[in-house]
């Protein structure tokens, strides 16, 4: 991966999106003069599931909204998975578990605002 490389947690992405004032502006700027963003396919399932169950509705799909923003899809792989199912048990949620497995594991910083990540070992950028 290229050297500032940001992988986007799910509602960072919708932040960025909708430009929600949610995003700091250094951390907007971050995410603009990044060498390459990535959004993972595991955000475009949970937004999936989200607008399923009614409680997200999105402009667009996912896809477009990730290549409109000029970012990469960052698909799942089987070592992604591998990684997600052992790390320490901090966070049980299965969509950000992987998106912490991907960041350490293709050497990304994770961009979220959960503090659940805090305990993890990864690159983090608080939004």
């Amino acid at each position: 991966m290229k050297a500032n490389s940001l992988l986007l947690d799910t509602h960072v992405f919708l932040w960025w999106r909708t430009a929600d004032d949610r995003l700091p502006a250094a951390v907007r700027h971050a995410i603009a003069e990044a060498d390459a963003v990535f959004v993972s396919a595991a955000s475009a399932w949970e937004a999936a599931i989200k607008q399923s169950l009614g409680r997200l509705r999105l402009p667009d799909r996912f896809a477009a909204g990730v290549e409109a923003s000029g970012f990469e899809q960052l698909v799942v792989t089987f070592d992604h998975a591998e990684r997600a199912g052992n790390l320490p048990p901090h966070h049980r949620d299965p969509f950000d578990r992987m998106l912490v497995a991907q960041a350490m594991q293709e050497r990304l910083t994770l961009v979220t605002h959960d503090r659940r990540f805090d305990p993890y070992d990864a690159q983090i950028l608080w939004a």
